[in-house]
């Protein structure tokens, strides 16, 4: 993790429809203007959907931002943003997630990872520091956890 005042300064974005990876730098005011994981996915959700974005269609987003302290070894810093258009009001809907994802996110080297579009078969997303891959998960559709 790039120790740029607690930032990798990156950004994943995962197109399910092409099954293609981009990763990008995050502009450097970003980091100042829209501080911590909250302000990310605020604005990135702005940037990429609309009042036209059906909650429930391939042209909505899921948004995963980690914040500065994420992966810290703080008490209670390994947390992370889920955004999207929420389905129940149409506009902003989040949920603050704990546990080891936003963590392993900035320890593979990413802010930010956002999630668009839909595959034509069930796929997963395989996520291994710069290695990043859209893979067929045909055999493990339909079994129990």
């Amino acid at each position: 993790m790039n120790k740029t005042k607690g930032w990798t300064g990156h950004m994943l974005t995962i197109d399910l429809t092409k099954h293609e990876v981009t990763r990008q730098v995050l502009a450097p005011e970003w980091l100042h203007t829209y501080i911590g994981a909250r302000g990310f996915a605020a604005r990135l959700l702005y940037d990429f959907t609309g009042p036209e974005t059906d909650p429930m269609g391939p042209e909505n987003v899921v948004i995963i931002a980690a914040g500065p302290l994420t992966g810290a070894p703080a008490p209670a810093s390994s947390r992370c943003e889920v955004v999207s258009k929420s389905p129940l009001t149409g506009i902003y809907g989040r949920a603050d997630v704990g546990g080891a994802v936003g963590a392993i996110m900035k320890y593979a080297g990413y802010d930010i990872i956002v999630v668009k579009g839909k595959s034509d078969k069930p796929v997963y997303i395989w996520i291994d520091d710069e290695t990043v891959e859209v893979k067929d998960a045909q055999d493990l559709w339909g079994l129990d956890v």
